[in-house]
């Protein structure tokens, strides 16, 4: 067993987190920012499903927010600006669910507000439009070969960081450099590509390189929407190397420039006078963690914040209930999916015997309705109704414990040591301590308890995670998923991403899944897409791996005093997506009474 180490676990933490958005998922995969009884969640990016941000607090029932009727996903129009003169000046305050250990995108764990805040300082080389589209943006051009196996990237011209160094290829050499030879964020990004040596990343001109992948990838841009497409200024991450104080200033080509931190307080951007993508009208921008998500929400209907992202469904409720001259509730779920997973790597799981038994006795329905108060989207699978990857011929067979005992007794008939009197042994980890979480973990024991002898282990954050990262664990809550780019989310099921610190949690290898989901980040036709995702989601499905509770649902919340959020735009007009799970941009912003 290896022993909790804190430094260790801020490694690993980073790693998670890094694998996350060079995934481009977009969003961070940490819901551990917890209430008042849950521990900081500095190190909490891999995707545990901590504290009581998306299940929520102790709320009443009869959630009146907008619910989904099947037809598509929960969410609402970008806000409605009006007739709103552009005005320059004034600082919007954003509440966050957390706060993170740096802001250096090659060595920081990047959780959620790690990359709402580093895309104040930082543009990535491309970013999704309005139909979740990898377009150029910091890049001018992206170039495939015939096979998709080489990708040209071209800069803009004339761009330079906010230090005044040039924002060349070079730069972007020794950004990838750094990224994937570090011994461990490289392995969230080395899977995917040769070895540097061996011609990985090319520079063609001052302005042009070549990433060389190890598989064909028709939608290789969206890889670079998140912290592997952040763009650093190389002589800033050469002096962080030196000292490392210095990964709380960080320095990029972003709309907005660092000006001061205190972690676990406020960090503050000023105005980039001269941002290459248009004038910059906010004065500044402040970043406020408040982890209890409660609190949060008040302190927005009091004025205290002008804008806000959570997935705590309590605050979610309470938002939805004021009225738009208070507060415009910007709602998606169409992110990340949370789930029970299962660790096959050791017993008793690694039977499908037992996931089975524990899918069919788990209490799936009274999750949504007692943890998350029915504000959230059932989830049965890896996409939501609305995809045009949903499968739906696809059961996923929770709330039938009729169906478990027979696997149970034929189970334990056949390995007598992994059983005591007729049941299972398991056990289920969490994080903690969490009010919340010790009410997920009594409702789930609850149904599982008549077929297995349950072990309780709640950890603090980072053990939990250290244990989960390698595959320490039976069963534990989780996130992930969501990259608005599926081919994205590749790192969390691949059989290249299984090792000693495994990214594929569950740790189950599908030569076959794997070759169905290789076609997809090939194919071009969208009906061909369809069919390979619906199938792979089916394969999935079979093999009994995740217990599926709800969609994730983000709330953006603004004041009506915030404007022009959703205005952003590439250099060539195109229109940018407004808020993507829970990550939004204030280069268009403004404030009007």
């Amino acid at each position: 067993m290896i022993k909790s180490n804190k430094a260790l676990a801020r490694l690993i933490a980073l790693l998670l987190a890094f694998a996350l958005v060079a995934a481009a998922c977009g969003g961070d995969d940490d819901d551990d920012a917890a209430d008042e009884n849950t521990e900081t969640t500095e190190e909490g990016t891999g995707g545990e499903e901590g504290g009581d941000t998306e299940e929520g607090g102790d709320t009443e029932e009869g959630a009146d927010t907008e619910e989904d009727d099947g037809e598509g996903g929960i969410s609402t129009d970008a806000p409605d600006d009006g007739d709103a003169e552009a005005v320059a000046g004034g600082t919007i305050r954003m509440g966050l669910e957390a706060d993170v250990d740096g802001l250096n995108p090659v060595t920081s764990a990047l959780s959620n507000p790690g990359l709402i805040m580093s895309g104040a300082v930082f543009d990535t080389l491309a970013e999704y439009n309005e139909d979740n589209v990898a377009v150029p943006y910091l890049a001018e051009s992206f170039t495939p070969n015939d096979d998709f196996t080489s990708w040209t990237l071209k800069l803009r011209e004339g761009v330079t960081f906010h230090d005044g160094t040039p924002l060349n290829a070079e730069a972007l050499r020794v950004n990838f450099e750094t990224v994937i030879a570090d011994p461990l964020v490289g392995l969230a990004v080395a899977p995917f590509y040769p070895k540097v040596d061996e011609g990985a990343f090319e520079i063609v001109d001052d302005l042009t390189v070549t990433y060389n992948l190890l598989e064909p990838d028709a939608y290789f841009p969206a890889a670079l929407t998140g912290q592997l497409g952040f763009v650093a200024s190389p002589a800033w991450l050469a002096a962080a190397l030196e000292d490392p104080t210095l990964n709380q200033e960080p320095v990029g080509t972003g709309p907005f420039v660092f000006d001061s931190r205190s972690e676990d307080s406020i960090t503050r951007f000023v105005r980039n006078d001269n941002y290459w993508n248009g004038e910059v009208l906010l004065d500044a921008v402040e970043f406020v963690p408040v982890t209890d998500g409660d609190v949060m929400a008040s302190l927005l209907l009091e004025g205290e914040l002008d804008t806000l992202a959570t997935t705590n469904v309590g605050a979610i409720d309470t938002l939805a209930g004021a009225g738009e001259d208070q507060v415009i509730n910007i709602l998606d779920d169409s992110g990340e999916e949370s789930f029970a997973q299962m660790n096959t790597s050791v017993a008793p799981f690694d039977d499908i015997r037992a996931r089975q038994a524990l899918t069919h006795a788990t209490r799936a329905d009274d999750y949504r309705t007692l943890i998350n108060i029915g504000v959230t989207r059932e989830a049965t699978q890896f996409f939501t109704p609305d995809s045009p990857y949903y499968n739906p011929d696809i059961e996923h067979l929770t709330d039938m414990p009729e169906l478990a005992q027979p696997l149970v007794d034929e189970y334990c008939a056949e390995f007598a040591d992994n059983c005591s009197d007729g049941k299972i042994n398991m056990e289920l980890q969490w994080s903690g301590p969490s009010v919340v979480q010790t009410r997920i973990a009594d409702l789930l024991i609850e149904g599982w308890e008549p077929f297995f002898n349950v072990e309780r282990q709640e950890l603090l954050q980072d053990q939990h995670i250290q244990e989960t990262a390698f595959g320490q664990y039976n069963v534990v809550t989780w996130r992930t998923f969501g990259a608005p780019e599926v081919s994205k989310d590749e790192v969390w099921i691949s059989c290249k991403t299984i090792g000693g610190i495994s990214l594929n949690w569950v740790k189950f290898c599908d030569e076959e899944r794997d070759a169905l989901w290789a076609q997809a980040k090939v194919s071009q036709d969208p009906a061909e897409r369809a069919a390979l995702y619906q199938e792979w989601s089916a394969n999935l499905n079979e093999d009994y791996l995740y217990i599926f509770f709800n969609h994730t649902l983000w709330n953006n919340a603004i004041t009506p005093s915030v404007k022009g959020l959703c205005s952003r735009v590439t250099p060539e007009g195109e229109p940018l997506r407004c808020t993507g799970n829970g990550r939004v941009w204030f280069n268009t912003a403004f404030l009007s009474e």
